[in-house]
């Protein structure tokens, strides 16, 4: 393929879609292929995400052996973990609450009362999507077949700031062993190349 030139629009930010960003359901539930299609019923929005927005830290772990007098002979990968970090800020619904604490820990409603129980409780994983608009209505989404909290920050109750929990998500490899799948399309491009708009 040929090289192409530099393409300052192809810089992009990533924010959240209108209407939730953060998406969960149990595992087993059909997971999205593309960046567009609508997602099952059993997904769950969590709510607003602090500002800080989402990490992804997909980085690999090596070893290096070496040889007598010092040079490198070979870089072996010793394992590659997937995380993905963010901050819950919607303190007083039950979703985020339930991924924070584990589902079985959480129960009633604000209007009947909300108990958590804060126990050792193994989570189950479940699997997310992460959907975002990039730069000229470009939509991203982000698919986690299969993923659990491996840590939740400090909670801090201040008068001044939201109440938000941090959490990060380790995500499992799937039966293809993909710990996460990424899609992106133009819906205004696959629009205008669809069939349908071509006889039009």
């Amino acid at each position: 393929m040929a090289n192409t030139p530099n393409n300052s629009a192809h810089v992009s930010v990533g924010k959240p879609k209108v209407g939730g960003a953060i998406f969960r359901a149990p595992l087993g539930t059909a997971l999205p292929t593309d960046a567009k299609t609508a997602l099952d019923e059993a997904f769950v929005n969590l709510g607003y995400i602090s500002e800080d927005g989402v990490v992804n830290n997909n980085s690999p772990e090596s070893d290096s052996i070496k040889a007598w007098g010092g040079s490198t002979v070979l870089t072996t990968q010793t394992g590659k973990e997937d995380t993905f970090q963010f901050t819950l800020i919607e303190a007083l619904s039950i979703a985020p609450l339930k991924l924070v604490y584990g589902d079985s820990n959480v129960s009633g409603t604000l209007d009947t009362g909300i108990t958590i129980q804060a126990n050792d409780k193994q989570q189950e994983d479940s699997c997310l999507v992460i959907d975002m608009i990039m730069r000229g209505g470009v939509l991203k989404r982000i698919v986690l077949p299969s993923a659990a909290v491996s840590e939740v920050g400090e909670i801090t109750y201040t008068d001044s700031d939201a109440v938000g929990y941090q959490t990060t998500l380790a995500a499992s490899p799937d039966a293809a062993g993909n710990t996460h799948y990424e899609y992106m399309v133009d819906p205004t491009a696959a629009a205008a190349a669809s069939p349908a708009a071509a006889q039009a």
